[in-house]
């Protein structure tokens, strides 16, 4: 695996050693830097990796760690007053993607007014969004969400404890620098969910409504990479070939979704905000159930799926077969959330907007029995 710099639009430094690149890309955009994460990664070996590469590179540095793993919209405010006071004129974001995420919310909020809340895509907030956004580079160390070259922020707001989604093209990291020896450190649970949500992400856009030839094409070969590469990473953690390759699938699978998502991610989105289950985990329960819900809506799709990754039966067989062999859990039950939840869970899940673009319609009542049969490990869902 060797190092190499492209472009789509984000400048992608791809390969073991891009984050020497950094000093040169904080240099192109301006003088000093405002690190922002979440306070776990600051106590790692990553964090005094990447600040050492700063101060090596004569660039001045200081840390906004407010970053929650599922971020509050007043987390990126205090970091966009943070930002203002410090100095800086480039953001670095680190971390997975809450941590991405918090950086270019606390970009928005750096030049923009608060509640961030008020920047939803959904009631079109986003048209309030000016390019006077400060840069942000993005240095991802799971790969999963993709974060480092998507154009969306999803945060929690404090009051009602929905998810939002703030879509710009405005924040889009203007660089990221993809280095695998970075991630050699996720713990095995992290690397097959955050896995498992790049996975998810791929094919959902692939099947969401929509015209767009070059997200499906992007969508297919992420899902190739999944598939290739996965199980590898998470088995053989040192492996960089695996691991770069999952960090690629996570790009397109960000890259992709600009076409749309469908249900999976409405039914993901409560269970981190009212539950606290990890994004990706939720993802990974979820899918199978999906597919099954969507199998005659996207059949054509479906079958792309399956030749492209090789499977010899049916789609949700494999989905279900390589969650077994991450050691994910096959239940909502099993990843301990609690029934009672249920109905609460479905009636946010309705309320996000991804399901819109899901290629079957949903109701609410879809949304209660996807949740049960998720809870009950029961498959086939008509």
């Amino acid at each position: 695996m060797t190092r190499t710099s492209f472009s789509f639009p984000t400048i992608i430094e791809y390969g073991p050693g891009a984050l020497n690149s950094l000093p040169e890309h904080v240099r192109a955009h301006g003088q000093s830097a405002l690190i922002v994460t979440d306070p776990g990664l600051t106590k790692l070996p990553i964090f005094e990796a990447i600040t050492k590469t700063l101060t090596d590179g004569d660039i001045p540095w200081s840390v906004y760690s407010g970053i929650s793993p599922n971020p509050l919209a007043s987390e990126c405010e205090k970091g966009g007053e943070a930002f203002r006071m410090s100095g800086a004129d480039v953001i670095v974001g680190i971390g997975g993607g809450s941590g991405l995420d918090g950086a270019k919310g606390v970009a928005l909020m750096a030049t923009h007014p608060a509640p961030m809340v008020s920047y939803d895509d959904a009631i079109g907030g986003d048209q309030r969004i000016s390019d006077d956004v400060p840069p942000v580079i993005a240095i991802p160390t799971t790969a999963g969400t993709g974060s480092e070259v998507g154009r969306s922020t999803v945060v929690v707001d404090d009051v009602t404890q929905r998810k939002v989604v703030v879509f710009s093209p405005h924040l889009m990291p203007v660089v990221a620098l993809i280095d695998a020896q970075l991630m050699t450190g996720m713990p095995h649970w992290l690397t097959a969910a955050t896995g498992f949500d790049a996975l998810t992400h791929n094919l959902e856009a692939l099947t969401a409504t929509g015209f767009h030839p070059m997200a499906d094409g992007i969508a297919l070969e992420g899902l190739s990479l999944c598939a290739r590469h996965l199980l590898r990473a998470t088995t053989t953690p040192d492996d960089l070939t695996a691991r770069g390759g999952m960090a690629m699938a996570a790009m397109m699978g960000a890259t992709a979704f600009q076409k749309g998502l469908g249900v999976c991610h409405s039914l993901a989105h409560p269970l981190s905000s009212l539950a606290g289950m990890h994004h990706g985990l939720a993802n990974a329960v979820l899918l199978p159930y999906v597919v099954s819900f969507n199998a005659e809506h996207a059949a054509d799709a479906y079958e792309l799926v399956r030749q492209r990754v090789g499977c010899s039966g049916d789609l949700q067989s494999w989905l279900v077969d390589l969650r077994r062999e991450l050691g994910i859990a096959h239940t909502l039950a099993d990843a301990g959330i609690d029934r009672a939840l249920l109905p609460e869970l479905a009636e946010q899940a309705f309320d996000d907007a991804c399901h819109r673009s899901n290629p079957r319609p949903c109701t609410p009542t879809d949304m209660t029995r996807l949740y049960v049969a998720a809870f009950d490990g029961v498959l086939d869902v008509q």
